[in-house]
């Protein structure tokens, strides 16, 4: 009994772990019939979705750079204001005040941006319903805009984090 007892063992670690590990029947059948490729119409609103999604894509990119540094610049503008409150007419008060209107000219162009977005979306057959998310976009660049011309660059920076994350919004819904 003991000899028949060592040879199973011996033959039992003969065997590959493979077939040990084979545990169900290989019933799958190949198909030999073509597969069906989309429909044209669901391949037009696949690439209408895509480019959508790269023109958000690209304002939140637009956006999240110039905000990166527009920390550095308003903490700049802010210091020469306050620094040169008694000198008014030095050529650094006026380099200033010239970056100033640059940077308000920024903040028209990211409204003008997420306006024509906001009518694409609109306009676009098969994007109307990720337009109620984008909805509001350029209504926050606008609100950015306006309290740039103030000279609240800050918080025009803060107004435009709201339109980033609005527009991530819409991208992630987006399939």
């Amino acid at each position: 009994m003991k000899r028949f007892a060592i040879i199973t063992v011996g033959f039992l670690l003969l065997l590959p772990a493979s077939v040990l590990g084979q545990s169900r029947s290989r019933t799958t059948k190949r198909s030999t019939s073509p597969k069906t490729t989309a429909p044209a119409a669901d391949t037009a609103a696949i690439a209408t979705r895509n480019e959508a999604a790269n023109k958000v894509a690209n304002q939140i990119k637009n956006l999240s750079a110039f905000l990166y540094l527009l920390g550095g610049v308003a903490k700049g503008i802010e210091q020469i204001d306050i620094a040169s409150k008694n000198d008014a007419s030095s050529p650094v008060v006026k380099q200033n005040e010239q970056n100033k209107i640059k940077l308000q000219s920024t903040f028209t162009d990211f409204r003008v941006g997420l306006d024509a977005l906001e009518i694409y979306f609109r306009s676009t057959p098969g994007l109307q319903s990720y337009y109620l998310k984008l909805a509001g976009s350029a209504s926050g660049a606008a609100d950015a805009e306006a309290l740039a011309k103030q000279g609240q660059f800050d918080r025009a920076g803060r107004t435009l984090l709201g339109v980033v994350n609005r527009l991530t919004d819409v991208l992630v819904i987006m399939p």
